[in-house]
């Protein structure tokens, strides 16, 4: 069940306090909240749902969320985040996250759909927040789970270096009594609605799914794949460790006018085909990571005119509050480490994420 609050604010009876950069933000505040730290390795405080209190190496992590960025010169947007999955010891709202995001110059975000119940979700905050817009989907690994062919990654697990924002149980025929024809129909009908200007995050991923799920994984791909085509909305892809399957499907069915590989993980050559096709690569905190040298190489070979950002939050926080949770305010960070990386100025990268992003999804 989803517990984040769609227009519920902290400050629905007070004045909010003006922002303050260097501080966490005030949204984030675990006063905020009155949880206190049980100890236990399990996910603590109201509407923890996602992450526990230990990483994948069983370290502790830092629970409290970083710092809020100065002001970048330009408004950039967050092309996938997550808001219904929640990190830390707090459970923002996504107005509060919003706002928050506007302090740190983020002025809009793609909200992405994993499942039926995610991607419901998604509609609702497009349709309620300013600056949100909807993309919906199956996950991956959600097509196996619902024919009984595999197991979607647990929503509970600690993230490691890629992507891992899957949900869903995995058990039996079905997942909440739908099967995938029928959940397929379900985001079709959402992907018509308003202010949904995207299909994702779907595509293929050959880490959480076992061979034996990786055709009906393929089968549900390619399904979304005529869905975006058919509403003219863009198409959000989950590439992990799966580029010659992604791209294999995209050339035979035929990619959508404008394809997103989110999260792009791939290196140069890949960056290159995406040249070539006009294929848009949104880059999350991984490319800031020490050890990405080779994402940092596809950053530097991708045309400019097809380089979106994202924090796919509340995973892959940017360097160097890595392992820390994530949201969309985070991707000032990665902004900055962008223009680092490509040695280019701030600016003008900000403008171009901007004008890349409404390329893909219209007006924020």
């Amino acid at each position: 069940m989803i517990e984040t609050p769609v227009s519920e604010s902290v400050w629905d009876h007070a004045a909010r306090p003006e922002p303050v950069a260097g501080q966490t933000p005030e949204a984030y505040t675990v006063e905020r909240y009155a949880v206190a730290d049980s100890g236990d390795d399990v996910p603590n405080g109201e509407g923890t749902e996602r992450r526990a209190h230990t990483d994948a190496q069983g370290r502790r992590r830092n629970l409290t969320f970083p710092a809020l960025p100065e002001p970048l010169p330009h408004p950039v947007v967050d092309n996938h985040t997550h808001l219904d999955m929640q990190d830390g010891l707090v459970r923002v709202s996504v107005v509060d996250a919003m706002a928050t995001a506007r302090d740190a110059s983020v002025c809009g975000v793609v909200q992405a759909g994993c499942d039926v119940e995610s991607s419901r979700f998604a509609v609702a905050a497009a349709q309620t927040v300013p600056g949100v817009l909807a993309a919906v989907a199956l996950h991956p690994n959600e097509a196996p789970a619902l024919t009984g062919l595999g197991v979607s990654a647990d929503r509970d697990a600690q993230a490691p270096a890629g992507d891992g924002s899957a949900n869903g149980s995995g058990a039996g025929a079905s997942v909440g009594g739908r099967s995938l024809d029928e959940a397929l129909a379900v985001i079709d009908e959402l992907a018509g609605q308003r202010r949904v200007r995207c299909v994702g995050e779907t595509g293929m991923d050959r880490v959480h799914t076992p061979e034996s799920g990786l055709a009906v994984q393929e089968e549900s791909f390619r399904a979304h794949i005529e869905i975006a085509k058919r509403h003219g909305v863009a198409m959000q892809i989950h590439d992990r460790e799966a580029h010659e399957d992604v791209v294999r499907i995209l050339r035979d069915a035929g990619a959508p006018e404008r394809t997103v590989f989110h999260c792009f993980s791939g290196d140069p050559e890949l960056a290159r085909v995406c040249n070539e096709n006009g294929w848009y690569m949104s880059f999350a905190g991984t490319v800031t990571f020490k050890n990405a040298a080779p994402l940092k190489a596809a950053l530097r070979e991708a045309d400019p005119g097809l380089v979106l950002c994202e924090t796919d939050a509340p995973f892959l926080t940017p360097h160097p509050f890595r392992g820390r949770p994530n949201a969309p305010y985070m991707v000032n960070y990665t902004v900055r480490g962008m223009a680092e990386i490509l040695d280019t100025d701030l600016e003008e990268l900000c403008r171009r994420i901007w004008e890349n992003s409404e390329r893909v999804y219209g007006q924020f």
